[in-house]
């Protein structure tokens, strides 16, 4: 991706499904969707966009707790959403998820399984003219029909992450 370069870390959630804390995560939104059951590559992401015009973008491999990846997201020339860091979180996540592997992807933002649906979706409408980030968009599409093409599904989930 073109528009990221490399930032810091943060701080990690550890889920330990042993123990006391199996109680605790079991009964989580995503353990009751299947998330910790699921036969494949499990993923979070999420985007910010700070008042101070800095963009950020990150996901977590939440089985490999090393697999992670932060990017600083710039701004593109036609135009930006406020969906742009989502989706620029959700394009590192499939860049480093294995084409022919199956893939939950996790997020707390409607907008983005709403973009995701509208572009790859049938129908005429299907189109890149005028959307903003079309960039990443685009990089997202084709990252999406290399998995189609090698039979792995993705699924898009958006659950809740926050508390207010």
């Amino acid at each position: 991706m073109t528009a990221a370069r490399a930032s810091g870390g943060k701080d990690e959630c550890q889920v330990r499904l042993t123990g006391i804390e199996r109680e605790y995560w079991t009964g989580t939104e995503i353990s009751r969707l299947g998330g910790y059951g699921f036969r494949g590559t499990v993923t979070a992401g999420d985007g910010s966009n700070q008042k101070w015009g800095e963009i950020g973008a990150g996901y977590v491999n939440l089985r490999k707790q090393r697999k992670k990846q932060q990017r600083k997201v710039g701004h593109e020339e036609e135009g930006s959403s406020s969906n742009r860091p989502e989706l620029a979180a959700f394009l590192l996540a499939l860049h480093g998820t294995p084409v022919t592997k199956p893939m939950l992807y996790l997020c707390d933002n409607q907008a983005l399984p709403t973009a995701v649906k509208r572009l790859v979706g049938e129908g005429g409408k299907a189109t890149l003219v005028g959307v903003p980030d079309a960039d990443i968009s685009l990089e997202a599409i084709e990252e999406l029909r290399k998995r189609t093409t090698a039979g792995a599904a993705t699924f898009l989930v958006k659950v809740k992450a926050h508390r207010a």
